[in-house]
Parts: structure tokens; sequence; C-alpha cells
């Protein structure tokens, strides 16, 4: 396989891996045809960083080769990389931290664990995250990150920081900073201007940005009008908690006779590009305004039982509603996030007819959605970005267009990822990372975990 070396400071080793010509064979090809699923038993080309072709068998009995530079699938299923809509890479060295204060509820837990974390973080730990962040990721099939990050007093560069490691590792990512005016003016203007500078500065390819915000209870109206301003003159969309907890909704009418989402209504916040994590404590008023104003509402229910903050009203979520799915830091297993969407809906009351219909229409929901930042974001299609993950599953019964999503929630997302590939480039094969150097990465993450860990409990 082709290496070239790497010069950037982000890189996590000192080679990355060039776009190099592949086949994968016998394999159960995912294809996203008209917002269906169809499945064809075949091998992939792939030349220069696309699908170059796409050779379908007239028989699903798997061959064998003894070529070394063709990845055999062995009758496993391919399918696209899956999306974490909303990451906090900024927690993922929050394991093993000495909590000491009360985490009874919501508030606490914000005000002893995160708030107390964030404050802590300097960009050396930032770039650690994301280091981990992105090997949790990759051994997961999660090529493409929506990050929400804070590290307050280590504002300016932060976002670069992450960018770096994550195209480095070849991995996509849409990034912002989260605004609050809970450390006082200073630090919230430099959350504004980092969300500006990246916005207008660091676009690229593989990195695109939002523009953050904590959640309403923290941003006071000035905040907001500022942000609305730059808003309405560029193409951005905002990334916000919104009534992840009733106390959220509650502090905001006391202080704005206002729910959250009123609040960003009201200053022209929302838009089809922008993403409103966790809407639990939401009105019928503010169901209304979501489908309305075609943001996106992401999930994140691993976090929401974690935090006990409570499991949202899935009825009143209307069909144009885009909804997507995040692991809130917590994990980057989106896949094991998509199942408790699933499971959450079946314990709600749905039927298997309704509670598939909803898995259904937030996958296809997902890809429209990510399409907007990534245009060549890929459907498997021959001429598309060759971006894919092998699942560890080899299909028991027939596989077919009419029975995809039965194969899919009960047997594919229980099963590891086995290889991903991303824009042509191997980044993991056979459940090895391939050309990153695992070891010297982890220790690089311990020291910087210890030196977190060491000032939280000081």
């Amino acid at each position: 396989m082709g290496m070239t070396k790497c010069k950037n400071e982000g890189c996590q080793n000192k080679t990355i891996m060039k776009q190099e010509n592949m086949k994968i064979t016998n394999a159960w090809i995912s294809q996203i045809v008209d917002e269906s699923i169809n499945p064809i038993f075949g091998d992939i080309l792939i030349e220069n960083g696309k699908i170059a072709s796409i050779i379908e068998h007239s028989s699903t009995t798997p061959t064998s080769t003894s070529d070394k530079s063709v990845i055999n699938a062995g009758g496993r299923v391919v399918t696209i990389p899956l999306v974490n809509f909303h990451d906090h890479i900024y927690s993922r060295l929050a394991k093993g931290l000495p909590i000491k204060g009360n985490m009874s509820n919501f508030q606490n837990i914000l005000k002893n664990l995160w708030w107390k974390l964030d404050l802590d973080l300097d960009l050396d730990m930032v770039r650690a995250s994301a280091q981990m962040a992105v090997l949790e990721s990759i051994r997961n099939g999660v090529t493409y990150i929506f990050d929400h990050h804070a590290s307050p007093n280590n504002t300016a560069g932060s976002l670069s920081t992450i960018a770096n490691v994550l195209e480095n590792t070849g991995l996509c990512g849409v990034l912002c900073f989260e605004t609050s005016d809970r450390n006082g003016n200073a630090l919230s203007q430099q959350a504004i201007d980092e969300n500006k500078n990246f916005f207008l500065n660091n676009s690229s390819k593989n990195i695109k940005s939002l523009f953050g915000l904590h959640a309403s209870f923290t941003v006071e109206d000035k905040t907001l009008e500022q942000i609305s301003e730059f808003l309405n003159i560029h193409d951005v969309g905002i990334h916000v908690h919104l009534a992840e907890d009733k106390s959220d909704t509650e502090i905001s009418k006391k202080k704005f006779n206002k729910t959250p989402i009123e609040r960003f209504k009201d200053f022209k916040l929302l838009n089809s590009k922008s993403i409103v994590a966790h809407g639990i404590h939401l009105t019928e008023n503010d169901y209304k305004i979501l489908e309305e104003s075609g943001v996106a509402l992401a999930y994140n229910l691993d976090s929401n039982l974690n935090n006990s903050v409570g499991l949202p009203n899935f009825k009143m979520v209307s069909n144009s509603t885009t909804v997507l799915v995040g692991t809130d830091g917590m994990h980057a297993n989106i896949a094991k996030s998509f199942k408790q969407l699933f499971l959450q809906l079946r314990n709600s009351g749905f039927s298997f007819d309704d509670a598939f219909s909803f898995m259904i229409n937030s996958y296809f929901n997902q890809h429209r959605f990510v399409k907007q930042f990534f245009q060549d974001f890929t459907s498997l299609n021959i001429g598309d970005r060759a971006d894919l993950i092998v699942w560890d599953y080899i299909p028991p019964t027939p596989f077919n267009k009419e029975n995809f999503w039965g194969h899919y929630l009960y047997g594919v997302v229980e099963r590891p990822v086995k290889t991903v590939i991303q824009n042509g480039k191997v980044l993991m094969k056979d459940f090895n990372l391939v050309n990153i150097d695992e070891t010297k990465i982890a220790s690089k993450i311990f020291e910087q975990g210890n030196k977190l860990f060491n000032n939280f409990g000081s």
C-alpha cells in the first residue's frame, strides 16, 4: 500500500495513506437507490478515490482468491460509512476522573463535571482527545463527525487543532465551538470569534463548520443577536443543545418568557443546516417550530438515560422533521445509538411497522442532511466517492431490498465493523488500524489524560 510523509503537526504518526486502486470481492453492496436500499452481491473496483465499477455475481456463494491486494469480504455486508451527528470530542479524557461534587441532577452534573473539565483543557489535551475520538470512531465505522467543542480557557485555535487530527487521519468533520455566557463576556466573545474565524478561514473538502451554542439558559439575548447578524450574512447553521433537561425550558421561560426554541426562532437562528441536540422537554408549539423551520433534531438517547433527564415524546415528531442520531460524546458507537432509538420507539408503544418506518425515514434523512455539507457523500453507486465499511456480518437468510432493514437492525448493527475505507484509503482492515501506531498514540493520550486527572482533582 502506498504511503507518504505527513508534515502537519496534527498527524497521529509520521505517515498517512495515499489513495490506491483496490478491489473488494464477494460483498453484499448495500446501495442507496431512490431512498431505498438495494443490496447486490458482487465486487467493487476503486480507482482514484472513487467507485469505478461494480460487478454483480450470478451466484451469492463467495469465491476464494490468492491475490493479497484484493479485500475479500467473504459474503459480508458493505454499507455507507456512519455519521455521528452530535459528538463532544473534548469529553474523551473524562473517563475515571475524581468527581467530588454532587451529581444528583443535570445542573449538578454540568457544574461538577463538564463545566469544570472544559475549563481545564489546553490544546494538547484537545489534540489528545481528538486522537482518541478518531481511533474509536474508525473502529466503529464512523468517518464523519459533527462535533460540538468546548475548551473556554483555550478557545483560539482549538477547532483547527481538532480539524488537523481529523484531516490527517482521513476523517471528515463539521466543527463548532460552544458559545456560552456562563463564563463571562470575554470568554463568550472568544467563542463567537472562534466560530466566525473557523467558518471563514478553515473550510476545506473534508472539514466544514456550524456555529456552536451551549443552550438557551446559558446564552443571553445580546449574544444571540450578534450570532444572528453573522448567520444572516453567511450560509451557516447553528449546533445547539435544546431542552435536554427540563431546567433549560424552566430557566429560559423564567428569564426570557419563551421556550428555548421560541428564542432561537425569534432571533432567526433556525435553518435547514442547523442541528438541535436532544429535544426532550418540548411543547406542542416547539415541535411545530421544529417542523416549520427545517432544523434537524439529533437524538442522543444513551446520554439521556445516563443523565436521567427523560426521553423524548417520539409520537410528537412529524414525518417531515429531520431526525439524526448522535452519541453526545459518551462513546463512538453510533450503530448502538441507532439501535437504541429503535428500541425506545418500541418501548414507547410504536408498532413494529411504525418503528421501522421511523427508522428508515431517519436513515435517509441523515443521508440527505450530511450531503448539505459534503455533496460527494456516497450512495455506493458507480462514480461515488469510495467511502464504505465492511461489517462482520454474513446474512444467514436471503438478503434483498424487501428484508434489508430486518437484517440491518437485528443483524448488521449488532456486529463489529471489520474494514473501513475512506476516500479510497484503507483506515482499518480486518479489525486492524492501518498505518496508525496505536501504542504510541495511546501513550500520548494517557500523558494528557493524567495531566487532566491531576488538575481536575486539585
